[in-house]
């Protein structure tokens, strides 16, 4: 029986220097065919910015490798998002073999100036979203095809984030997630972990931050998104069948 090719699904990519496209691009170089999100007015609106034509480079350039890519600009906090997403993949590419949850939802917070509507947004993107993309993706996968899942996490288990109250309690939350739904997702042939990639220069450093960070990094160097590409593409693979319910903290001995 001939193997279907795979067919993965990528949140959060809408920047050049971001995670996101360096996952694309490994799982592009691994023969999977790609649709991944965006949403340009949370990029916008943060710090590092991003130009509108960024997506469609990505898209370019992971065509270039020989496979199939479909790209879609999507607020994951709607409630219907997951939906129309996995409607969007499976119409323009096929069915999805893998997901990885990479979008993000991080603003400024402390204890002591939360809202509830700040708490609540992070919750709907870091939490929500990936629990219900997670869902679609169990109720969907083709039975005997073999599925991954990874989260990206950010090892609030390690440490405390200052200044990133909502941000931390909600990533936090994927740690439990992974280890909490491991065992029913195996049993349907699926494996889920999720990964940590520690400080990483997806643009946020900058000057005097990104020096004391690299102070810190044992190798001489911060992370980069290509780090974390390898990891998740090794995740997705078949050599990576036996593993499942993992926290991978994958930072380079970062010294906290």
């Amino acid at each position: 029986m001939e193997t279907k090719k795979d067919v993965a699904i990528v949140t959060g990519v809408s920047r050049l220097n971001g995670m996101g496209r360096a996952i694309c691009k490994r799982l592009a170089m691994a023969g999977a065919d790609i649709c991944f999100t965006y949403w340009t007015r949370y990029d916008q609106a943060m710090p590092w910015g991003v130009e509108t034509s960024e997506p469609d480079q990505i898209q370019k350039e992971i065509r270039s490798l020989g496979v199939k890519c479909e790209k879609i600009e999507i607020d994951l906090s709607e409630d219907l998002a997951a939906t129309e997403l996995f409607d969007f993949a499976n119409s323009k590419i096929g069915g999805v073999s893998m997901l990885v949850n990479n979008a993000t939802h991080s603003v400024k917070s402390s204890i002591s100036t939360i809202s509830s509507g700040v708490l609540d947004q992070h919750y709907a993107v870091n939490v929500r979203a990936v629990i219900m993309l997670i869902k679609e993706f169990t109720n969907r996968i083709e039975k005997g095809q073999r599925g991954s899942i990874v989260n990206l996490s950010s090892g609030q288990s390690l440490g405390q984030m200052n200044n990133e109250f909502a941000y931390a309690i909600t990533k936090g939350a994927i740690d439990t997630l992974t280890t909490t739904i491991y065992s029913e997702l195996a049993a349907k042939g699926i494996t889920i972990n999720a990964v940590n990639p520690g400080p990483n220069d997806t643009g946020w450093m900058e000057g005097d931050l990104k020096q004391e960070l690299k102070n810190r990094f044992p190798m001489g160097r911060v992370g980069l998104p290509a780090d974390t590409a390898k990891l998740v593409s090794f995740l997705c693979s078949e050599d990576a069948s036996w593993i499942t319910g993992q926290v991978i903290h994958s930072e380079g001995g970062f010294i906290r």
